[in-house]
């Protein structure tokens, strides 16, 4: 058994993520931002460390980090509507994590981005969508050039659909949906397969297990 920290644990795949891990009998950390979302992690098995991602500072989240095996960066400013904290929050946050890691000597690292993010964007694009596609644009950039043994995971669009099993991962697959759970489980997947140290892959549905589809990208 393991642990491991998530970094935005009250976010909806981070939920699903601990409720996976712990049910396997992992110990979870998860970071929050407001007490009031304390007893939502307890709930999901894990344990609650109340960390502002903003305010904070690499060593912060290094002490939070302790011994745990792995870190899984799952934090995002959600729809506020703010092009600063997309910044702050998805890439700076992300910035604080890889080093806190370093800190903390906890070289597994996988984060969660989105898919298509190294695709140039029109002119015209939305300047909040601009900024949530290159923070975690340059995330991924900063994780990939770390030392950390590092597995980044650009999911689709995002249902609460049940889950179903079955994806499609790869580095050039068709843009697609795919439901929080069923990117939860490729995460604990991930997790328990050294193999993916040093992938990244866009996720959706599919027609393949998560076990042959890891397989693939090998």
């Amino acid at each position: 058994m393991s642990t491991v920290v998530i970094v935005g644990g009250h976010g909806k795949i981070a939920l699903r993520l601990a409720e996976a891990l712990t049910g396997q009998g992992h110990t979870v950390r998860s970071t929050i931002r407001s007490e009031a979302q304390g007893a939502d992690i307890e709930d999901s098995g894990a344990e609650p460390y109340l960390i502002d991602i903003e305010k904070s500072d690499a060593q912060d989240f290094a002490e939070v980090f302790g011994d745990a095996h792995a870190v899984v960066f799952s934090a995002g400013a959600g729809g506020d509507g703010s092009a600063d904290r997309k910044r702050t929050v998805d890439l700076e946050g992300s910035l604080k994590s890889i080093e806190a890691a370093r800190l903390a000597g906890v070289s597994r690292f996988v984060q969660v981005s989105a898919f298509g993010v190294d695709t140039p964007l029109p002119e015209d694009t939305d300047p909040v969508w601009r900024a949530y596609v290159e923070a975690k644009r340059d995330a991924d950039i900063a994780l990939r050039a770390s030392d950390l043994d590092w597995t980044i995971v650009r999911p689709g669009r995002l249902t609460d659909d049940p889950a179903t099993g079955e994806v499609r991962m790869g580095a050039d697959i068709p843009s697609g949906a795919i439901s929080r759970t069923d990117v939860a489980a490729v995460i604990v997947a991930v997790l328990e397969d050294d193999s993916t140290i040093g992938s990244q892959f866009e996720l959706t549905e599919g027609d393949q297990t998560i076990s042959d589809a890891i397989a693939s990208l090998v």
